[in-house]
C-alpha cells in the first residue's frame, strides 16, 4: 500500500505542475512564441546542465563501463516494437497518410519531458543515470528511423538525412550527457561556483518541461481528444506492448533493479513532443501527432502508478 501511495504522491507532483501549465494557457499567458521559448529553455539551456550535473555527482568511470552495454535493451525493444506496428499498420489497415506517424509514435517514448521527471519523483536522483541511458537510445532511434517514417506520411521522398540527423542526435541534452561522461572518465572537478550554478539552471527542467506540457494539452484542445481505432492501437503500443517487451527483456537480466524499473516505466512513456513538429515540417498529419501526445500525456498518468506498483515485485 505505501508503495502505491508513493507512486500516486509522486504523479500528483507532476500533475499539479502540468495542470497549473494548463491553467495559464487557457488564461492566454502562453503564445506560441512563449511555448517555444520554453521548450528551448529546456532542452538548450537547462537540461544539458542537469545531465553534467548529474552525470558527474552520480556517476564514476567504472560506473560507465557497466552501464553503456545496457543501451542493447531499449535499443532491441524499440527494434521489435517497429516490426509489431509494422504488422498493426498491415492487419488493422491503418491509412497510408497516417502509417509511418503511427509507427513512430508506437516504439518512441517522451523519455525527457515527462520521462526525466516521474522517474526522479518516484525513485529519486538515484534514477537520473539510468533515464539517460534510456535517452540515449530513444532520441538516436526518433532522429533516424523515427522521422524516416514520418517523413514518408507528408509524400516526399523520404530518407535517412544523416548530416540532418546527426545534429538532432548530438542536441544540447545529448552533448551536455557525454560532456558529463568525459569529465568523469578525465576526473575532472569542477569548481564550486560553477557546480552550484549548473544546479540552479538544471533544476529548472522538471517544473519547466510540465509547464511545457500543460501548455501543449491545452494548445492541442482536450475537445479534440477521441478513442479511433488508430489512436487505441498507439495508447496500446505504448503502455502495454513497450511496457511488456521491456519486461520480459530486462527481468532476467544480469542489472540493477532500480535499472529494470527505470527502463520499464521509460518504454511506457507518452508519445514524444517532437512528433507533432516533425510531423509539420514534413507535411504529415501534425493534428493526430498531437492529440496522440496529450492522450498519451493524460493517461500516462494512470498508468504510472499501476506500473509503479507491478515494478516493485521485480
Amino acid at each position: 500500500m505505501k508503495v502505491f501511495e508513493h507512486s500516486i504522491s509522486g504523479v500528483l507532483v507532476i500533475l499539479v505542475m502540468i495542470v497549473l501549465g494548463y491553467i495559464l494557457a487557457e488564461r492566454g499567458w502562453f503564445n506560441e512564441k512563449a511555448t517555444k521559448l520554453i521548450a528551448k529553455l529546456v532542452t538548450q539551456i537547462a537540461l544539458p546542465c542537469y545531465m553534467v550535473v548529474t552525470i558527474l555527482g552520480k556517476f564514476t568511470a567504472s560506473d560507465l563501463e557497466k552501464m553503456l552495454p545496457d543501451l542493447r535493451f531499449p535499443i532491441i525493444s524499440m527494434v521489435i516494437l517497429m516490426a509489431i506496428s509494422f504488422a498493426i499498420v498491415k492487419v488493422f489497415r491503418i491509412r497510408k497518410s497516417h502509417a509511418g506517424l503511427f509507427s513512430s509514435m508506437f516504439f518512441n517514448s517522451n523519455t525527457v519531458f515527462v520521462g526525466l521527471p516521474i522517474n526522479q519523483a518516484l525513485f529519486g536522483n538515484d534514477s537520473i543515470p539510468y533515464v539517460l541511458i534510456y535517452y540515449m537510445a530513444n532520441t538516436t532511434i526518433f532522429w533516424t528511423l523515427g522521422t524516416y517514417l514520418i517523413q514518408r506520411d507528408g509524400g516526399l521522398k523520404s530518407k535517412i538525412d544523416f548530416k540532418q540527423a546527426l545534429g538532432k542526435i548530438f542536441s544540447p541534452p545529448l552533448l551536455g550527457f557525454l560532456i558529463g561522461v568525459l569529465f568523469v572518465l578525465l576526473k575532472v572537478q569542477l569548481p564550486v561556483f560553477i557546480n552550484q550554478d549548473l544546479n540552479y539552471i538544471g533544476s529548472m527542467t522538471i517544473p519547466l518541461s510540465m509547464l511545457f506540457i500543460g501548455i501543449s494539452v491545452s494548445h492541442a484542445g482536450l475537445n479534440h481528444l477521441a478513442l479511433h481505432k488508430d489512436n487505441i492501437l498507439v495508447l496500446l503500443g505504448r503502455f502495454l506492448f513497450a511496457p511488456v517487451l521491456m519486461a520480459l527483456l530486462v527481468i532476467p537480466a544480469d542489472m540493477p533493479v532500480l535499472m529494470k524499473q527505470v527502463f520499464i516505466l521509460q518504454s511506457a512513456m507518452p508519445v514524444m513532443t517532437n512528433a507533432p513538429v516533425v510531423a509539420n515540417l514534413y507535411g504529415a498529419d501534425s493534428d493526430y501527432a498531437a492529440v496522440m501526445v496529450t492522450e498519451t500525456t493524460l493517461m500516462s498518468l494512470v498508468i504510472v502508478p499501476i506500473l509503479m506498483l507491478i515494478t516493485q515485485s521485480i
